[in-house]
């Protein structure tokens, strides 16, 4: 199988979507010169062309591309080549009103923006198999291609009658009869039996709460549709160029897809990150994302397909990063193990509605803060890529689990708070093994679990028997478990498990009864001993020969457990507040034997091993002195340091032995 170091040859991938077809072609022997002034040595092509490709029904137009192929290939730059699929052009909507996807009160998605497209659409699959096919039998053999790109941030939903036939067929495979799928949605409830297929649509607009689980089935036959739709081009490209690797672009905690499924079919795992610059905790953010997808890939390199040099234009305001911040987070990656580090776009547009979204190139030009900035980042990347390129994040000792069944259906309507998101629980456990400077990775539950001494459950309201079954080996076979709230509720078919959580749950974490479950409204607290909780709790009959617990202080639950622990395995049902978590995991992480990557770091600075380098990240707007035992070689200012290293604000150190 193709992989990453394919496309970089030995070399860490920079650059970042070029879309030269916006610009007279004069502009592109300048963007030339400023590619190799910044150490551009990678450009994305075609990602929102289908209409210049195909300006009519069957019609190519191939020059344009066929002139900036060989432009990038006699300027030394490679290119990862797009299919153009997520942006047909206006005549296929016109001519083929059964392209256009259907939102869930039957209304049109229209063409005048992007991904709009059917993913169930017969035609809207052939138009794109017949643009894939002629684009990898024409560049197939050039050798600009470094690699193929297919669509771009799948994320549409259709709830159309197209649709909605393929969500039968979907359901068929699934279940084989009516009868088990009206077992598995529970439709004896509100009499929504079925009695023929053709009763069975999509969850569209209902007087009231939808079907839980015919939501959650929507979501993964959702998924997979617009999987089928990734594999069909990625099947034609590989049968053109099976030594050229294959990737589509994820953005983090995009509940669209199963990223863990995606994953599998990619030869290279690639992500969209954008952390706002006005968080606080921005860079805790794309450690996040960074750890995710570099456990999708399987621990090995990856690819940051498109970041922000500067504001994006998404959020209600959007920040510009501050100087050094592109820098910072863009070297993290590669901390994190990133061998590909990409932006959108390389010029900034001056029309159409990502204008204000910042580019390598900004409007002020090459004499702006943002391309000086760039060109730094490139000069760096250069100097690390023999160190760095194919090597791996040293551990992670810790597992972080994550899984999509189980978010989507928390999502459902009939939920006991909107205040619990399951992307904001996740990131508040990880910001705690963050700020205790503890590496972690991601891994799905069903996954073999024995290389990782502490497991990390932030919430899996939905468990599978397979998952239930792998925990409690876990902590048998002598791992170390961790679980916050709302975990082991429900089965596949987001079916109550019986006593409300699994047997096999409640006796791992010594819990007799779990009697009620007591939401939080937003902004209030419930008080522990230590600590206060947040978002939620629990009232809960411990067994009598637990290890320990932790109580509950005041209130309807004073005196009950708020963490209980049995063995090795602990239970937090709340939210404890940000230090407290942290404080938490620490003295559980101490106790699995997972200890910091480096002792008395700075609150602001972030450190990450990788291969036999160590990277030191300061996030704050201070400067700082980080202790280092021993001599090392500071290889981005090619110094010498004994025993400490002074970071500037946003400063970053690359340190070797």
């Amino acid at each position: 199988m193709p992989q990453l170091s394919d496309a970089g040859r030995g070399r860490l991938l920079f650059g970042g979507d070029y879309n030269p077809e916006q610009w007279p072609e004069e502009t592109w022997h300048e963007d030339i010169r400023l590619m190799k002034d910044a150490g551009v040595n990678s450009v994305t092509l075609g990602v929102f062309s289908w209409a210049k490709l195909e300006p009519s029904p069957g019609v190519r137009d191939f020059g344009w591309l066929d002139r900036l192929m060989d432009l990038m290939h006699d300027s030394g730059i490679g290119v990862v080549l797009a299919t153009p699929t997520a942006s047909p052009p206006p005549w296929m909507g016109r001519l083929h009103p059964d392209t256009l996807p259907r939102d869930e009160d039957g209304r049109t998605e229209w063409w005048g923006s992007r991904q709009h497209f059917s993913h169930s659409s017969a035609t809207y699959r052939r138009y794109a198999a017949a643009i894939t096919e002629d684009l990898a039998a024409r560049y197939g053999g050039h050798p600009a291609l470094r690699m193929w790109h297919i669509n771009n941030e799948y994320c549409t939903y259709d709830w159309g009658d197209e649709a909605a036939a393929a969500f039968r067929h979907w359901l068929q495979d699934k279940y084989g009869t009516l009868d088990a799928l009206n077992e598995a949605w529970g439709t004896a409830f509100w009499s929504q039996g079925y009695g023929d297929w053709d009763e069975v649509v999509p969850p569209r607009r209902a007087h009231y709460m939808k079907n839980p689980t015919q939501s959650l089935d929507f979501q993964r036959f959702t998924s997979d549709a617009l999987m089928e739709c990734f594999l069909a081009e990625r099947d034609i490209v590989a049968r053109h160029t099976p030594h050229i690797p294959v990737t589509t672009n994820f953005m983090p905690f995009w509940q669209g897809q199963d990223a863990w499924t995606w994953a599998e079919q990619e030869d290279v795992v690639s992500v969209d990150i954008y952390p706002d610059p006005a968080d606080p905790f921005g860079g805790q953010h794309a450690a996040m994302v960074q750890d995710m997808t570099r456990s999708q890939a399987g621990g090995g390199p990856w690819m940051i397909m498109e970041q922000a040099a500067g504001p994006v234009n998404f959020r209600g305001v959007n920040h510009p990063k501050p100087a050094g911040v592109n820098r910072l987070w863009s070297l993290q990656a590669v901390a994190r193990g990133a061998d590909a580090v990409c932006y959108f776009q390389w010029r900034q547009s001056r029309q159409g509605s990502e204008k204000f979204h910042s580019a390598m190139v900004s409007h002020a030009g090459e004499h702006g803060r943002t391309f000086q900035e760039v060109k730094r980042i490139g000069a760096e990347l250069a100097l690390l890529s023999e160190k760095v390129t194919g090597t791996k994040v040293q551990g992670p000792d810790v597992a972080v689990l994550l899984d999509w069944n189980a978010w989507w259906a928390s999502r459902q309507d009939g939920r006991l708070s909107r205040e619990v998101g399951y992307p904001e629980i996740v990131r508040a456990w990880h910001r705690a093994l963050w700020e205790a400077h503890t590496t972690a990775g991601f891994a799905h539950p069903e996954r073999d679990l024995s290389a990782y001494k502490l497991v990390v459950v932030p919430q899996l309201y939905l468990l599978r028997d397979a998952a239930i079954d792998n925990l409690t080996s876990y902590v048998e076979n002598g791992g170390t478990l961790v679980a916050g709230f709302q975990t082991g509720i429900a089965d596949e078919d987001d079916r109550v498990r019986p006593g409300g959580m699994d047997p096999r749950l409640r006796e791992l974490f010594g819990i007799r009864t779990l009697h009620e479950w007591w939401p939080l409204d937003a902004g209030e607290t419930v008080a522990c001993d230590g600590f206060e909780g947040t978002l939620w709790s629990e009232e809960i009959e411990a067994e009598p020969h637990v290890t320990e617990t932790i109580p509950y202080k005041g209130g309807e639950l004073d005196g009950l457990p708020a963490v209980l622990r049995k063995d090795r395995a602990w239970y937090v049902s709340t939210l404890p507040e940000p230090d407290a978590l942290r404080e938490l995991l620490t003295r559980i992480a101490a106790g699995a034997r997972v200890r910091p990557v480096l002792d008395g770091l700075p609150t602001t600075v972030e450190a990450v091993r990788r291969g036999d380098l160590l990277f030191l990240l300061n996030h704050g707007r201070e400067p700082v002195t980080v202790p280092v035992p021993g001599t090392r070689h500071d290889l981005l200012t090619d110094r010498t340091v004994h025993d400490e290293v002074r970071l500037d604000r946003y400063g970053v150190a690359v340190l070797r032995p």
